[in-house]
């Protein structure tokens, strides 16, 4: 049984006033709220250095959340950015940051312009497990996606590692095809 219908990520990548999240569920007929799980300041792994291309030794922001429909858990998203950029903003402090990160970059100068998605599925971690509520082989979708301004290093790369039984499938809009 499916919790939500196709969803899109374009309300993710471009600055709101409202709450992105909340929005889409509330559309969907459902309470779609968040639950901040961490924030912390440190080392990235290997995989999150890649992605936002950081020179040797950057640290990054991590903002890790737990994404609820009507308080079931749905999703495990994860967003870093670099230090140089975030640790002196609201996306550095242990709390809610109004109008999203992505208002707090655009403001700062870093509009997203241009995001590149992988989607992969994959067994849930034990920590998947307990955040979500879910049996050990309950299949996830994972997107990684990887975000910058226009001509500039990537600023934001988010994992969100959904429950695959309690989303339907993701809605991609392609524009200028065949250019």
């Amino acid at each position: 049984m499916s919790e939500l219908r196709s969803s899109s990520s374009d309300r993710y990548t471009t600055s709101q006033q409202e709450d992105s999240w909340a929005a889409d569920a509330a559309a969907q007929g459902k309470v779609g709220t968040q639950r901040l799980i961490a924030v912390e300041i440190g080392p990235p792994t290997d995989e999150v250095h890649h992605a936002l291309r950081l020179p040797p030794g950057a640290e990054i922001v991590v903002r890790r959340r737990l994404i609820l429909a009507d308080e079931t858990p749905v999703e495990i998203a994860a967003s870093y950015y670099p230090a140089s950029i975030a640790v002196d903003t609201p996306m550095a402090e242990n709390k809610k940051v109004r109008g999203g990160a992505v208002r707090i970059l655009a403001e700062a100068g870093y509009p997203l312009d241009e995001s590149v998605e992988r989607v992969t599925a994959e067994r849930p971690t034990p920590e998947d497990v307990a955040l979500l509520d879910i049996a050990d082989d309950e299949p996830l979708i994972v997107i990684r996606r990887v975000s910058a301004p226009t001509g500039r290093e990537p600023v934001e790369y988010a994992v969100n590692r959904m429950v695959g039984s309690r989303v339907e499938p993701l809605e991609y809009r392609l524009r200028n095809i065949g250019r």
